[in-house]
Formats: C-alpha cells, sequence, structure tokens
C-alpha cells in the first residue's frame, strides 16, 4: 500500500469517527479526546503488527537454517532397540515401588 492511500486511509477513519463522536455527544472536547485516542489505538496496533511481523519473519528463517542444518528432514530416525528392554524395566521399578508404598502405614 503506498503512503499517499494509507495517508486517505487514515484520515477517512479519523474524520469518521470524529463526526459520530461530535453527533452522538454534541461536545467538541469529547470529539478530540476520543479521536487523540482513535489515533494512538491505531499507532499502537500499526506497531504491534510490524513486531508480529519481525518475529514471523525470523521465525521463518530460523527454521530455514535449522532445516539446512540438520538435513532435509526426509530421514526416518528410529529408536534404539534396548529401548523397549529399558520402558519395561522402568514400569516393573514403578509397580514395585508403588507395591511397597501401598504396605507402609
Amino acid at each position: 500500500m503506498s503512503l499517499n492511500i494509507f495517508c486517505r486511509v487514515l484520515g477517512l477513519v479519523l474524520c469518521s469517527n470524529a463526526l459520530i463522536v461530535y453527533f452522538a455527544s454534541h461536545s467538541i472536547g469529547t470529539v478530540v479526546v476520543t479521536t487523540l485516542t482513535c489515533s494512538l489505538l491505531l499507532q499502537l496496533a500499526y506497531f504491534a503488527s510490524v513486531l508480529f511481523l519481525i518475529w514471523r519473519s525470523s521465525c521463518v528463517s530460523r527454521n530455514g537454517r535449522m532445516a539446512e542444518h540438520f538435513g532435509s528432514g526426509n530421514e526416518v530416525r528410529s529408536q534404539p532397540s534396548d529401548h523397549d528392554e529399558v520402558m519395561n524395566e522402568s514400569a516393573d521399578l514403578l509397580h514395585q515401588m508403588l507395591a511397597i508404598s501401598l504396605l507402609l502405614p
């Protein structure tokens, strides 16, 4: 979006806000305060969207570097063959500890 279009849209939003508030409240002071508040909120939203785009861009580039570093990721890595044995032994140990804890007062 070009700067000219952005400025026109911003002016249109602020002027329409001012007119709506004036017709609703008939107070110039309220119009000034709400228009300044609206302008501040638009600036905060713009700043937050820029920060979000920077964050998203850094995540995409970081993921790309990680994929480059670790390869294409098409490899399927399997767990060691003794993994099941370790899991069974730890489950047995857990059952023994649970049984002992139930016996204690």
